[in-house]
């Protein structure tokens, strides 16, 4: 059986490279080449995404955690059949850790395999411990070295500010100096997707340098398409009754109002249990599937969620 093999350089096994993948034509095409690998959008968005892949700039997605933004990164890897690549930030993260490091294990094998075979050669020697293939590629440099490929920097929030500097350095030229190797620069940029939950602004340089877009809350219609998307199998009944009780509990005053990703879990956890439709009880029940702070959970007892049903049951 014959066939090739894509390595994280984007090269294939039988040396040649892997092809880029054609641009959509405009938004529209966009949006609906999302909608078929199971994420809906809006104009605003799929605007942006466009330009992305246009002309080559970063998609700067703020906005409260569970409302899809992690998600498109991952929908636009499908969408360009091309490989997902996620840094995940956190406070104290540095360069070593995102672009490259070197394998000393590695090259302290090689060196005492050199030393057992005599050699003396201590130039050799050095450039041998610093080729290539002792180097470990973080996200960023495989980003950088495959091509397609879609980047995921996520919650950049929590990184801190000398980290977003070397980003947004990184980001302006799509290389990167490694001293003992040269600069090492993308063939073509990849797709590059931030997320921030907002838990600390993100510098204005960062900012300029994106595209930005906000994802709020969706509207109900929107809410039950995305569910009815990403679970077809849940009823149709469960589905906006599950949808409906979400939308009433963001507009109470909650520590943590639950995202998209939260009503997607109730109604998949629902249906696990083998529901078919929602009543107060079985509401009660699960709201750990929806709620994850006590005083959500016992805000969320409090309220009227038969009449919240009723009124949605009354509706459709």
């Amino acid at each position: 059986m014959s066939g090739t093999t894509t390595g994280p350089s984007g090269e294939t096994g039988d040396g040649g490279v892997r092809p880029a993948v054609a641009a959509p034509e405009g938004p529209d095409e966009v949006r609906r080449r999302l909608e078929d690998v199971g994420y809906l959008v809006d104009e605003g968005l799929a605007t942006a995404c466009f330009l992305a892949l246009r002309l080559h700039r970063p998609v700067f997605c703020e906005g409260d955690a569970g409302v899809g933004k992690t998600s498109l990164a991952g929908a636009l890897a499908r969408m360009l059949d091309a490989p997902l690549i996620r840094l995940q930030c956190y406070e104290g993260i540095d360069a070593s850790q995102a672009l490259y490091d070197w394998d000393f294990p590695r090259q302290l094998l090689h060196l005492r395999a050199a030393e057992a075979a005599g050699v003396t050669d201590v130039e050799r020697l050095e450039a041998e411990l610093y080729d290539r293939r002792f180097l470990v590629e973080r996200p960023l440099l495989q980003a950088l070295r495959t091509q397609p490929s879609v980047l995921l920097v996520d919650e950049v929030d929590r990184a801190d500010d000398e980290f977003e500097a070397f980003l947004l350095e990184l980001l302006s030229e799509y290389s990167v100096t490694v001293p003992e190797l040269g600069t090492l620069r993308a063939a073509a940029p990849p797709v590059v997707v931030l997320t921030s939950n907002r838990t600390r602004e993100v510098h204005d340089a960062l900012k300029r340098r994106c595209l930005y877009h906000w994802f709020d809350h969706p509207t109900f219609a929107r809410e039950l398409a995305i569910v009815r998307s990403r679970l077809p199998a849940v009823t149709a009944r469960l589905s906006e009754q599950v949808t409906a009780l979400v939308q009433a509990l963001r507009s109470e005053d909650l520590v943590k109002p639950p995202g998209v990703a939260e009503t997607i879990d109730w109604a998949e956890a629902l249906d696990a249990l083998g529901a078919t439709e929602l009543d107060a009880e079985l509401a009660v029940a699960t709201l750990g599937s929806v709620l994850k702070y006590r005083e959500d959970t016992e805000r969320a007892r409090s309220m009227d969620l038969s009449a919240i049903l009723a009124l949605r049951a009354a509706g459709a």
